[in-house]
Order: C-alpha cells, then sequence, then structure tokens
C-alpha cells in the first residue's frame, strides 16, 4: 500500500501545471532553423521541449545545437544583474550605478585622451537592429571611429571579393532550392555537414539529381563523402589551385565567350597571365595531382550550370580575398552567374553575419553597405540621424587592429557586445594582455565569459527567446525572431541598453525607441537606396512572406531572389576579373625542420565560436568536453604519439596542449584543431598577427607548428 501511495503522488508531482509556447528561431548558424521552444511548469521545476517549424529555409529542420539551445537560455549561470569588478571579483550592482560608472569612466576617458580614446566591438549574433544601433552607438554617442566586429573574421574575404567582383555582397547569389538543380558544384573550404547541417538535405538531393561534386578541402570531413571528387590540397595554396582550374579552362575552351564579352571585363589579363604558368608546377606546390586539375575543370566547364560554395577554409588566410576573387573569375569566364542554378554562395558562420556587417559594425561601413569614407554616403547618413556630417567619425581600423591601437597607447576603453576576443580573435595571448591594459572595459552577455572575467562592469543581456528582432540568412532572406519569453532578473535587450547609454551621456533624442520594430523603420530609412536596401521589408510583410530577400527598394517590390540576371551592380553594369597570383602578398609561414607540420581549425558540429553558449548545454558539452589534436596515424608515429594522448602543440608564438586523435582523413603533413574553447586548449594562442591586406582577415587555416607527446616532455 505504502510503494502504491508514493508512486501516485510521484505521478502528481510530475503533472504539468501549465504550458507555455514560445515561437522562436535558432540563435547559431546562418541558416536560422525556425522552431518553437515549449516551457511545462510542474510541482518541482520546469522542463523544456524544441520542436522545429517549417520555414522556406530548412523545411522544417533542427540540428544537435538548435533542438538544445534552450539549455543555455535557461541556465543556472545566466547574469542577470549588472556586475562591477570589486577586488578582483564580481558584486551586484544597479542599473543606475552601472550607467553612472559607464558614463564617468567614458567621458573622463575621451576628455584626457580625445574621442577615439573608446572603442566598440560587436558581434554577429546580434539581430539587425542592434548590429544598426550599436554602429549608431559608436558614432552618434561615443563619437569614435574605432568600431568593428567579430565577423571580420568570418566573412570579410567573401564579403570583399564579391562586392568588389559583383559590385554587391549576399550570402548566396540566388536560391537554396536552386542547388539540387545545378550539373556541378565546387566545395571550397566548407565543411557544411558540420557547420550547418540543416542545409545539407539541399546538397544530397543535389547529389541524388545526378549533380557531380567537388569538393576542396585538405581533410576528408562529412562533406568530403559527398565528392565525386576530393581535391585534397596542402593548406594555404587555393588561390593557386584555382589558377590550375582556370588555365585548364582556358587552354581547353571551356569559356563563354559571349558572357565575357558582354557582361565583365578583365578578361585578357588572366588570359595572358594563365598562358605563363605550367600545370606541373601548380600540381607540385598545391599537392594535387595534374589529372585531378584536369577532371575538375573539365567537369565544371562542360556542365551547362555550376555553382560554387565557399566558407572559412578558403576564406580565413592572408590571401583569403583572392583566393574567392579566383573563384569567382571561374563563374565568370564559364558564364556560370546570373543564371539559373549558377551562382556564387558564401557559407555564413554565425547567425547574423550577413545583416551584421551590411548596416554599420564594420570600420568603414555605414547602413545599408553604403562607405564611411563616401561623402554622399555620409551626408545621406548624417542627414537621417539629425546630426552634422562634419561630425560623423571616418574609418576606423579591423577588429584585430583594434587590440594593436590599445598596446600602442590609441585606444584606452572598450565596449564589448556579443563577442568574446580572447578567444576568437589569432595571437590569443596578445589581445588577452591588451585588454588587461585598459583602462575601463565593460562586457555585455549572457554569461561571464574569458573576455568577461577580464572587464570592470559586465552588463546582463537577453537571450533568443527574450529579444526579438530581424536578422539576415544566408540566402539574403530577412526572417523576424519573434521572442516573448519574459527577460530573466534585471536583464535588458541589446538595443535597450545602447538607448540607456545613450540617454545618460546626453544623446537620448538619437535613441528615443520602444521596441526593435522602432529601430528596424528608421534601419528601413537609413539603408534606402544603399546596396543593401531593407526599405521595402517590414515587419508586416516579414511575417506575411516568411521573409523576404534584399534588395527590397519598395513597399510593392517583392524582393529580390536571384541577382546578377541582367547585369551586375557596378556603375558599367559588368563583372570585374582580376589576375590572381599563385603565392599571397603576404608571406605564408613555411613547413621548417622547426615547424614542419601546417596547422588548420575549424568547427565541430556540437559547438559554437568560443563556446560561451554551448559549453552551457548539457547535451552538447557531452559530446565534446576538451579539444583535440587530428593527427595523421602516420604522422602520430613519427613524433611517438598515440591515440587519446595529451599532445603539446608549439608555434612560433606559443603552445598549447590537448588530446591526440589519430586520422587517415587528414594529409600526413597536416593537423586539425578545433577553435572552441579557451586558456590551455585555444588554439588561436598560436595564430600568426599576419592580416589580409585587402579584407583584412587573419590566417587562422595556415601555422606551422611541432607536436610532441607530454609523456615525453615529462620524461625529459
Amino acid at each position: 500500500m505504502t510503494d502504491l501511495l508514493l508512486k501516485y503522488f510521484r505521478t502528481k508531482q510530475q503533472q504539468v501545471q501549465s504550458e507555455r509556447t514560445y515561437d522562436t528561431q535558432c540563435p547559431f548558424c546562418s541558416m536560422q532553423c525556425k522552431m518553437q521552444v515549449i516551457e511545462q511548469s510542474v510541482v518541482t521545476r520546469k522542463r523544456y521541449k524544441t520542436i522545429a517549424k517549417d520555414n522556406p529555409t530548412s523545411e522544417g529542420r533542427l540540428c544537435v545545437k538548435g533542438l538544445n539551445a534552450h539549455q543555455h537560455a535557461t541556465h543556472r549561470d545566466r547574469i542577470k544583474y549588472p556586475l562591477l569588478k570589486v577586488n578582483g571579483g564580481f558584486e551586484q550592482i544597479t542599473w543606475e550605478r552601472a550607467l553612472a560608472i559607464i558614463k564617468e569612466k567614458f567621458e573622463e576617458i575621451q576628455k584626457e585622451h580625445g574621442k577615439n580614446a573608446v572603442s566598440v566591438y560587436g558581434g554577429g549574433s546580434l539581430t539587425n537592429e542592434e548590429s544598426y544601433l550599436l554602429g549608431k552607438f559608436a558614432r552618434v554617442t561615443l563619437k569614435t571611429k574605432y568600431i568593428d566586429y567579430n565577423g571580420r573574421f568570418c566573412m570579410s574575404a567573401a564579403a570583399s571579393a564579391a562586392n568588389q567582383a559583383f559590385g554587391i555582397d549576399r550570402g548566396l547569389t540566388n536560391r537554396l532550392s536552386e542547388i539540387e538543380e545545378t550539373d556541378c558544384m565546387i566545395l571550397s573550404g566548407t565543411n557544411i555537414a558540420e557547420c550547418q547541417p540543416t542545409i545539407m538535405p539541399y546538397f544530397e538531393r543535389a547529389k541524388e539529381n545526378g549533380t557531380y561534386v567537388i569538393v576542396i578541402d585538405p581533410r576528408k570531413t562529412e562533406t568530403t563523402k559527398l565528392a565525386d571528387l576530393h581535391l585534397q590540397l596542402k593548406p594555404g595554396t587555393d588561390a593557386a589551385l584555382v589558377n590550375g582550374l582556370l588555365k585548364v579552362l582556358l587552354d581547353e575552351g571551356y569559356t563563354d565567350a559571349s558572357f565575357i564579352e558582354e557582361r565583365t571585363k578583365g578578361f585578357k589579363e588572366i588570359e595572358q597571365h594563365l598562358s605563363m604558368m605550367k600545370l606541373e608546377e601548380i600540381s607540385e606546390h598545391t599537392g594535387v595531382a595534374i589529372a585531378d586539375i584536369q577532371k575538375a575543370a573539365r567537369v565544371f566547364g562542360a556542365k551547362k550550370t555550376g555553382m560554387i560554395f565557399t566558407a572559412r577554409g578558403v576564406e580565413q588566410q592572408t590571401d583569403g580575398y583572392m583566393a574567392v576573387r579566383n573563384l569567382l573569375n571561374m563563374l565568370m569566364v564559364t558564364g556560370k552567374i546570373g543564371k539559373p542554378s549558377c551562382g556564387y554562395g558564401a557559407i555564413t558562420g554565425q547567425a547574423n553575419g550577413q545583416g551584421g556587417r551590411e548596416h554599420g559594425q564594420k570600420a568603414d561601413q555605414l547602413p545599408g553597405y553604403r562607405s564611411i569614407e563616401n561623402e554622399e554616403h555620409r551626408a545621406y547618413i548624417a542627414n537621417i540621424w539629425g546630426i552634422e556630417k562634419e561630425d560623423l567619425p571616418r574609418k576606423g581600423v579591423s577588429a584585430y587592429e583594434m587590440f594593436e591601437k590599445v598596446h600602442e597607447g590609441d585606444i584606452k576603453a572598450m565596449f564589448i557586445m556579443g563577442s568574446n576576443p580572447i578567444v576568437s580573435n589569432p595571437n590569443a595571448t596578445y589581445v588577452k594582455e591588451a585588454l588587461k591594459k585598459l583602462e575601463f572595459l565593460v562586457s555585455v552577455d549572457m554569461f561571464i565569459s574569458e573576455t568577461g572575467q577580464l572587464a570592470d562592469l559586465i552588463l546582463p543581456t537577453t537571450s533568443y527567446l527574450e529579444d526579438e528582432g530581424t536578422m539576415t540568412n544566408l540566402e539574403g532572406r530577412v526572417t523576424l525572431r519573434e521572442a516573448s519569453k519574459e527577460k530573466p532578473g534585471q536583464t535588458k535587450h541589446d538595443w535597450e541598453i545602447l538607448c540607456e547609454i545613450s540617454r545618460v551621456m546626453g544623446k537620448e533624442k538619437y535613441f528615443s525607441f520602444t521596441s526593435a520594430e522602432d529601430i528596424f523603420n528608421e534601419l528601413r530609412v537609413a539603408s534606402r537606396g544603399g546596396v543593401a536596401d531593407y526599405y521595402g521589408i517590414t515587419y508586416e510583410r516579414i511575417r506575411k512572406n516568411d521573409g523576404m530577400f534584399w534588395p527590397c527598394p519598395t513597399l510593392e517590390h517583392e524582393g529580390t531572389e536571384t541577382l546578377f540576371e541582367e547585369s551586375f551592380q557596378h556603375t558599367d553594369k559588368k563583372g570585374i576579373m582580376i589576375v590572381v597570383a599563385n603565392e599571397s602578398n603576404v608571406p605564408k609561414e613555411k613547413a621548417s625542420n622547426e615547424f614542419p607540420l601546417y596547422l588548420t581549425t575549424g568547427r565541430i558540429m556540437s559547438h559554437y565560436l568560443t563556446g560561451v553558449q554551448t559549453r552551457k548545454s548539457a547535451a552538447l558539452a557531452a559530446r565534446n568536453v576538451e579539444s583535440h589534436l587530428q593527427i595523421h596515424p602516420e604522422t602520430a608515429f613519427k613524433y611517438g604519439i598515440r591515440d587519446n594522448m595529451l599532445v603539446e602543440i608549439e608555434s612560433k608564438r606559443g603552445k598549447i596542449e590537448v588530446r591526440s586523435l589519430l586520422s587517415n582523413e587528414i594529409r600526413q603533413d597536416t593537423v586539425f584543431v578545433p577553435f572552441h574553447w579557451a586558456d590551455s586548449q585555444n588554439v588561436n594562442n598560436l595564430v600568426s598577427k599576419e592580416l589580409d591586406p585587402t579584407c583584412r582577415m587573419p590566417g587562422f587555416k595556415v601555422t606551422t607548428v611541432k607536436v610532441k607527446s607530454v609523456h615525453e616532455q615529462v620524461n625529459q
């Protein structure tokens, strides 16, 4: 009888007392999958489950990160009150005091050192509204030229290349649905199976339909399993490999003469440049067999339709801009752009990497993809903001270069929103030292990150379940993230924090917004007439149409699904091809006796960026509790390394320790380490500070290192 009663009461305790459903979308990658989070209140606690919602982009799919995102949003470690550093620890304070401290410190520093002594560092997961407002905050409230964001490390090479080649940068030049209809595709430096799993069915259906798939990657990955041909090149030789492909296309007549003549310029220079190259030299340089170079070029050239996709593998190099430009050269010489099932796609990594750079977070950009150095653009935005054009700051520097400015003494304070630069930047130890030098550091975040630990003041922000706003996904489709969950504790939305700081600093009239939609309506006007024109997009239209593509210049316009059908965006309507050298203008590290291996970095499926959010999810953290070194068994044997052994990796800049993972799926001259971990496992401690001269992208993908077992070191 007692057992029956206990069972009865336990059952009653677990009965759901109430249930709420929150419509939202995943906070992680650029697919921006739609979903619902269901919150059930039971007698003793709350429990959650996530289900996918149908939508045009992800078609009702979710990956493991999206399914478990609620675990970080509802985690007990969420910061719920402003925290002030006192005697090395953090103490809870009121918002009133926090805002007063910010006002006092920023004004004091700017009075002594000038306006540009205060800098702003943003994130690629902020909504469009908050990205826009952060740029306005830097330039109107603080009047500083120093603003940039972590998207600089995500999309800058692809964005710069597309802007220069086509006159416009949007993630995809056409629709995702066209992928499965193309005859041939090249996936260059992209492991979509692990980085953006919900996009994979598009590629799998293409494969089923007979699409020929070429993958360029120094590793064998889940994505290369799709490949009909895998070009397993040496890290850092992408630009040279594409020169080999172009040479075959030109020498064997796989070009579209009429498209080249009517819609492009620069072809003759490329033709002359390639005529002096030899495939033998390119093969030796890249490690790819001549026969494979020829096969890839012939298939892509012969097929009627073709698409090229790039991601960080090819872009995160000191010649990433040029490597992408060369791939765009391939599209233009074959005429495979601006047509059905033909085009280019840059697989965006961060949730709003696309929108984040369109509306003002980058050092050189104003809303609508306007240039901060263009007088007409400056005048337009100054008028929208109600300030004098002369009061609008000029161009600053890129994200990493801001830390150089700290070391040089130009920057004395930093306001960081939605980013963890200690882990995400190259030469990470140098970045950490810069943050320690600051007179005043503010971090706006949901958790105390590695960067937050160094902050003087941490401001608590809201999660994706609580913060409404628009995001622009990898297609260029503007989506609306609904968010109706109540804010925990005294957290505020990022946009509210910016408005509150502006208020106490005497700029309230420029930041008198009462909702995210209010901000979006100003963004629409600010972007009007720009390359990234959102004017015709409204919250109502987004809801009605399940998102809308930009450019959308009027309220009657239906949005632009396919770009370049008739012309490119340059004044003369032509696409621009350029000559690309085999070797970078910025010398890359070469394997040597001291550092004989090439290190490349990347993601794994269970984690996102620096792992601050995903490691708060028990379901995700349990999959990968620590970092690892992927190394070929023969290479491991050479250096006395066994599987699952603690290994020291050393470059010219530092050392880290991780576990070994022996794998036949990587070149023998190459090792791989994921970048989601900090401190002694932070692979970016090893990466050089050298930047791409055009887009200022660091060379994350090419670092020379040496390895040895920690056991060997102890024995010595």
